[in-house]
């Protein structure tokens, strides 16, 4: 190993993400965002807690504030709701395939979204390596919004990259960050 790599190699094992994230594409009729992880867990254990999404999901990105809040009936046709303090309530996202434990898909508009005249369809998926599980997100967004829907796909990139984060981090250690 020469002196350059010794000296290189701490830095760009702290810039590795543990997770990749991209805009794969952005128009102003829609975009579509990919995430993918390593997660070091088997894949059933991971597939247990992504239908589980008040283990893992950001309290931060509800609208109750809780993501305990949260619930997800994974059948064709089932949905991922929000309880809402006084009786209210938010439906996420409705299961359109789902295939244990290797795949899930959604439709849906998520947050902000939902408020414009816009879908999305959220797919998971799982491949066993080894005793490890690789995931991948992928959020399809397409239709309208004023102004066009270009600038939206790097901060919906981002909270989709974090949550994905948040699964990785339960299934290997039991706990959210």
């Amino acid at each position: 190993m020469n002196r350059w790599t010794v000296l290189l190699l701490p830095a760009l094992l702290a810039l590795s993400p543990a997770a990749r994230s991209e805009v794969v594409d952005s128009q102003a009729n829609g975009f579509t965002t990919r995430q993918t992880a390593l997660v070091n867990a088997p894949i059933r254990k991971v597939w247990d807690i992504l239908v589980e999404p008040r283990l893992w999901w950001s309290s931060e990105h509800t609208f109750s504030g809780d993501a305990r809040n949260l619930s997800l009936t994974p059948l064709p046709g089932g949905e991922w709701l929000e309880t809402l303090p006084g009786g209210g309530g938010v439906r996420h996202l409705v299961v359109v395939w789902i295939r244990p434990p290797s795949a899930l898909r959604f439709e849906g508009a998520l947050g902000p979204l939902q408020g414009l005249g816009v879908v999305g369809h959220l797919t998971f998926t799982l491949k066993a390596q080894g005793d490890a599980t690789t995931v991948s997100e992928t959020y399809d967004v397409g239709g309208h919004a004023p102004g066009g829907l270009q600038t939206m796909a790097g901060p919906v990139d981002g909270v989709l990259g974090q949550q994905l984060l948040r699964l990785k981090a339960v299934a290997e250690t039991g706990k959210a960050p």
